[in-house]
């Protein structure tokens, strides 16, 4: 059985309940691992306070803010937690963002602004959280981070995210390669459309999702947990080996065609 008892896990991008990143959190934390997470701060503290309620029944041992457009808060976040846990083994990144503007209309008439936003917030962070981890992990750890089809293909309704997520991709293998003689090893999960926070700003999600149950070999889509096992296997020892990938947990929708 998949073990991670030991290891301390620092999950970013919990929402709500429906979060890919919170079935991530979830298999962590059954296969023994010590779970960490953030929240994104506002005035106001709500999205403290819906995290908070949510991952309680996990026991995280670390809650902190972090925005990561801000270079302080991050090196402030990772202070934190090399004082309370003094490693970071297994680093989830599921961070991801997209203004109406980037996703509707045309693709050319996207305005700076806001491609600039959703490529520092949804790609650019990615680097930047492992440059501030990589001290963190003096022998070894796993970095993994959330991607889409879209990033390789035109899905309609994606635009700007795609080419977010194609950055991302080769985000991932371009850290590999750096941190990999580190012991370090940087992977990503492709998975197929799930119901979220996030996804319900693409319009025709919900068609996409029914698409994907009538045309992947497994007729149907997949759950958050079952992203979550994924992760918490690329966490693991088991996946020693792998590296630099992009692995689908779709229900095979990628290999077909017409």
């Amino acid at each position: 059985m998949l073990d991670l008892s030991g290891k301390t896990a620092f999950v970013t991008g919990i929402a709500n309940n429906r979060s890919i990143a919170w079935g991530i959190a979830q298999q962590l934390h059954k296969a023994g691992a010590e779970i960490g997470v953030n929240f994104l701060p506002d005035e106001k503290g709500r999205f403290e306070k819906k995290v908070r309620e949510l991952v309680e029944p996990i026991n995280p041992s670390l809650i902190l803010p972090c925005d990561v457009q801000s270079d302080e808060q991050i090196d402030t976040m990772f202070s934190a937690i090399a004082e309370k846990w003094g490693k970071v083994d297994i680093l989830i990144h599921c961070l991801a963002f997209a203004d109406k503007e980037g996703l509707t209309g045309d693709f050319s008439a996207i305005p700076r602004e806001s491609f600039n936003k959703a490529l520092e917030i949804s790609t650019f962070s990615l680097g930047r959280l492992a440059q501030a981890a990589k001290p963190l992990m003096p022998s070894g750890g796993s970095i993994i981070t959330l991607t889409y089809l879209g990033g390789v293909k035109v899905i309609p309704n994606y635009n700007l995210m795609g080419i977010a997520k194609a950055g991302l991709e080769m985000s991932v293998r371009y850290l590999a390669a750096e941190l990999g003689p580190l012991n370090i090893r940087v992977n990503g999960i492709s998975a197929g459309p799930i119901r979220t926070l996030a996804s319900s700003g693409v319009g025709g999600i919900l068609d996409m999702i029914h698409h994907v149950e009538e045309i992947a070999p497994l007729r149907r889509t997949v759950t958050q947990l079952e992203v979550g096992n994924t992760a918490a296997f690329l966490s693991s020892d088991l996946a020693s080996g792998i590296t630099g990938q992009i692995i689908y947990v779709d229900s095979g929708y990628e290999i077909t065609g017409m």
